[in-house]
């Protein structure tokens, strides 16, 4: 008889065990999100090119080694694999509470007499004698089990928050690695920019040293005055003083590769101290439609794992209105003696039934607090979404300003090449002053110079064309956790 209740409790709780209250989750269109059709700014809207490893299309062996380096060991990256254990360790935390727990328990215990302990007895001839009882012993086995029945779809609507949390963790760390990936390339690209400008700059040191040169000779035979020797010793010395700045520049960045790479920040001054090319690569790059950068950056896609998080949590906070069943039930064994154990075991069965009353209104409260966050999850989620819009025309504006720019200032270095030469020869021969000279040289430097900033400014923005585009990292897989790793080293998820 005492089983029927529980029973009758069961006929009705697994029917409601189906059900999850709270809302389900719905994926947002890309009107919802606000994304257009097409891009503001002109843009190549062909299919997106494959972008997953975008650092080769620079032709770069030495670039490509470095950014492999870092993907495996930088540290910002190895933390974020950290965090993407931790959020696969509370999903499993939560799907435990799909289960029941059973415990098991075993004892044994002595008792003595440490005063009295007595037991007088009267014999069947009428004497009457005493004796000690001694120590006695006790042996217990138990076993409990306990459940409690997901009725309302509370604990499953937990389950489904920490599984959104988990995959958010996952684009999480795929954002950190394609960030240091295009941050590893940019600092690579403006250290061999800050070598060619350091070669123009010694280049023009060189010729500034012949001009002095010049004009202390002409000085010396009386064909000028002293005026062009101390111009030359000006422009001179301005020239020499740019060259610590920029010798200071590639240093950091430099450094800066080293510690991107998980290192010291001198580990690589070694290898990239013979100068190379600033890493050029394609002229345009294919960027697809807008509504690509909902699959394609992983920014985009945890910020949509996080609003799915945040609307399961609207059911786990409902469940909590409704009442909740836990169903147990334990076996015990004991004797005084392990052989007989055994022979006595008794067993116990109960389910009880909860509801809150009265609360003053804060389950309720809950409830309106996590519709609220749900809220507020939708609306960063199409703030990241409107975000990655603007960095990929930005970049888009920016790769086409730089491709610009160094068309005109291939045409400004020709023509101040040539005017630097004439200059030159005219003032050898005492046909110009040295300010003609000095300002032909001036403005060959900067042609010089501008040239290399535009090529590299050409570069970086391509760098952050592919970054915008969410290039990097696979989009056809969700990063998982990897099932071991160390805390030393930095590891990469599974997926990458």
């Amino acid at each position: 008889m005492a089983r029927r209740p529980i029973a009758f409790m069961l006929v009705f709780a697994l029917p409601l065990a189906a059900c999850a209250v709270g809302p389900d989750y719905r994926p947002r269109t890309a009107p919802e999100l606000g994304v257009p059709d097409t891009y503001s700014v002109p843009a190549d809207q062909r299919a997106r090119e494959d972008l997953v490893r975008w650092w080769e299309k620079f032709d770069d062996p030495q670039l490509a080694a470095i950014v492999q380096r870092a993907q495996a060991a930088n540290l910002d990256i190895a933390q974020s694999v950290t965090r993407l254990r931790q959020a696969r360790e509370s999903l499993i935390q939560q799907r435990a509470s799909l289960f029941p727990s059973v415990s098991a328990s075993a004892g044994a215990s002595r008792s003595e007499s440490l005063r009295g302990g007595t037991t007088t007895t009267t014999l069947p001839d009428g004497s009457v004698t005493s004796f000690s009882t001694g120590g006695r012993n006790s042996f217990s086995l138990g076993a409990d089990a306990n459940y409690q029945v997901d009725l309302f779809g509370g604990v499953r609507r937990g389950v489904e928050s920490a599984r959104a949390g988990y995959e958010a963790a996952g684009f999480d760390y795929a954002t950190v690695l394609i960030s240091i990936e295009a941050e590893t390339a940019r600092n690579y690209v403006l250290a061999r920019a800050a070598q060619a400008q350091l070669a123009n700059a010694r280049q023009s040191l060189a010729l500034q040293d012949d001009n002095l040169q010049i004009a202390q000779w002409r000085v010396q035979a009386g064909l000028v005055s002293t005026i062009d020797q101390e111009q030359a010793r000006a422009s001179r010395a301005q020239t020499a003083a740019s060259i610590p700045s920029l010798e200071a520049s590639y240093n950091g960045f430099v450094s800066r590769l080293g510690v991107l790479t998980g290192q010291a920040p001198g580990a690589l001054k070694a290898e990239l101290e013979a100068v190379k090319p600033i890493p050029r690569g394609p002229a345009s790059v294919a960027a697809g439609i807008p509504a690509e950068t909902l699959r394609q950056r992983p920014d985009v896609r945890s910020a949509e794992r996080n609003l799915a998080s945040a609307t399961a949590q609207i059911g786990v906070a409902t469940a909590q209105l409704y009442p909740s069943l836990g169903i147990g039930g334990s076996i015990d064994a004991g004797s005084s003696a392990l052989s007989s154990i055994f022979d006595v075991i008794t067993g116990r069965l109960f389910g009880n039934i909860a509801q809150t009353i009265f609360d003053a209104g804060r389950t309720r409260s809950q409830v309106r607090s996590a519709q609220a966050a749900a809220d507020g999850a939708f609306l960063s989620y199409k703030q990241t979404v409107l975000t990655a819009l603007e960095d990929i025309e930005n970049s888009i504006v920016a790769l086409q300003a730089a491709q610009r720019r160094e068309a005109e200032f291939r045409i400004a270095l020709e023509a101040a090449n040539n005017q630097a030469i004439l200059a030159r020869m005219q003032y050898r021969s005492g046909l110009t002053d040295f300010t003609t000279l000095n300002q032909a040289e001036a403005s060959l430097l900067s042609a010089q110079n501008g040239l290399v900033g535009a090529q590299s400014d050409q570069s970086t923005a391509l760098i952050q064309l592919y970054l915008s585009l969410g290039g990097g990292w696979d989009s056809n897989v969700t990063p998982e956790a990897p099932a071991r790793t160390s805390t030393t080293t930095g590891g990469t998820a599974d997926g990458n």
